[in-house]
């Protein structure tokens, strides 16, 4: 038996050394950054291993489903951000983009072979049930995720509108698990939203970075200023997990000068290595109108708050780094997510794609946020006491990227807020006043409760009495 292995093994080790060769990944890969000859010796072990589960395992296994088992560990091994995906991923990946999708509204990653919870998207079945970044998924109805792939837990947790899961959650802090029923729905993201908090002081929210994110701002920003002249602006990505690139330009271009640089990336290969300036063929996709053209002239120039905090990733962090380089605006929160990476997804035959890490972006003064995130320039906590929710990072994520530039800072542990002992309690036992209740689902996120938002305009109340003195 162990002949007939070898010699299967042989056969299989030519066949991936073929197909790796009609892909020129072995031509392009040597002349690009001088790697070694294909490692012949470990693709036979791979071919050994393939063999063996062929021939021993316990009960058949399809060809395709071992190969593409081996593809996906390949993969999720080298990042938390890159994954292979099937037909149907694939699919809902585009279909998400477009800002619509059915399941249960949670932004997710893995940790220890378990699902985690980066973010809930605001006014989406997970929540409304008060899930919160940081909770392990654990089980996904009476099925344990427990080494289960990400891609194979998104699928379960997506499906038709109005059919139920059942998700057990592991949260810091909780003795038992957590066991929440959620319906799904058709999640559509309000990409954009907007209002005058005060006379003159207009508020605008990204809560994703979407296909027509940027025209959306525009048209939200004409929205307010037609409302009345504008004395100040805040611009809010608390819990925006990002999303596409071209989005993050052009929401940035409606800020900064014509021409000004964005973001700046840098890979291995030569199209990973570029600048993304304010300007439409970054912006644009596709021959259509270019929006930017119709900011109005006074946005450019009005006093600016850009808030963030821990959920903040990915292109919000690129918007809120550039504008911060640029001293467009004041960057006020709590220090954001730090995913400073691009994935890029190269489509494969069978419909299927991989997301692949290819470059780390950098801001405009060639910072990388990667595995540090934006520190903002005024820290604010969600409440007045000094309490903020207990975020994870990119840097808490296992397998994550290095920064490539600046030693990655140690992890902090979070210190819980000491309670006092006088002054005003709440309903809560012996909870002070403003400590941030975990039992709770999250703040509204503008609402009158909102501190951050409040001393946003606050600033920028003090910022229009400087202006108007002369100072």
């Amino acid at each position: 038996m162990r002949s007939r292995l070898q010699q299967a093994g042989l056969v299989f080790t030519g066949l991936c050394a073929g197909v790796l060769i009609s892909l020129n990944f072995s031509a392009n890969a040597d002349k690009a950054a001088g790697l070694a000859p294909l490692p012949v010796e470990e693709l036979r072990n791979l071919a050994d291993v393939f063999n063996a589960i062929k021939q021993g395992y316990v009960e058949p296994v399809d060809d395709k489903k071992l190969i593409t088992h081996a593809i996906s560990g390949m993969l999720s091994n080298l990042d938390p951000h890159s994954a292979y995906l099937d037909a149907e991923a694939f699919k809902e990946l585009q279909v998400g983009t477009q800002g619509e999708f059915g399941g249960l509204g949670i932004e997710v990653g893995s940790e220890d072979g378990f699902v985690k919870v980066i973010s809930p998207i605001e006014d989406t079945p997970a929540f409304r049930a008060g899930i919160k970044a940081g909770d392990l998924i654990i089980k996904l109805d009476d099925t344990s995720v427990k080494g289960m792939s990400l891609n194979d837990a998104v699928k379960r947790m997506r499906g038709k509108p109005k059919t139920s899961i059942v998700l057990t959650i592991a949260r810091k802090g909780e003795a038992k698990p957590i066991v929440v029923t959620l319906v799904r729905e058709v999640i559509k993201v309000q990409s954009v939203k907007s209002k005058v908090v005060e006379p003159g002081y207009g508020y605008v929210r990204v809560v994703q970075f979407q296909e027509q994110t940027a025209a959306s701002l525009v048209q939200h920003l004409e929205k307010l200023v037609k409302q009345g002249e504008l004395k100040g602006l805040v611009l809010d990505l608390r819990n925006d997990p990002g999303g596409l690139l071209h989005g993050a330009v052009g929401v940035s271009a409606a800020f900064l000068p014509a021409k000004a640089l964005v973001v700046s990336t840098d890979g291995r290969a030569e199209d990973a290595k570029r600048k993304y300036l304010a300007v439409p063929d970054d912006y644009l996709r596709g021959a259509r109108e270019d929006f930017i053209r119709n900011v109005p002239p006074s946005i450019k120039s009005v006093p600016m708050v850009v808030l963030v905090n821990g959920g903040s990733a990915s292109a919000s962090e690129i918007v809120a780094g550039a504008l911060q380089d640029h001293k467009r605006a004041v960057v006020m929160g709590t220090q954001s997510f730090g995913k400073g990476s691009v994935q890029t997804i190269l489509p494969l035959n069978s419909n299927a794609a991989i997301k692949l890490t290819t470059a780390r972006y950098f801001t405009p003064s060639g910072r990388s946020i990667q595995a540090k995130g934006i520190v903002p320039d005024i820290i604010v906590e969600e409440t007045p006491s000094g309490a903020s929710r207990e975020r994870m990072r990119e840097a808490d994520l296992d397998r994550h990227l290095g920064n490539g530039r600046d030693p990655e800072p140690p992890k902090l542990e979070v210190v819980p807020v000491q309670k006092k002992e006088a002054g005003p309690k709440s309903k809560d036992k012996d909870k002070p006043k403003d400590e941030v209740d975990e039992s709770k689902p999250p703040f509204e996120i503008a609402g009158k409760d909102d501190y951050q938002l409040a001393q946003a305009v606050n600033l920028l109340k003090g910022l229009q009495i400087l202006q108007n003195s002369g100072k």
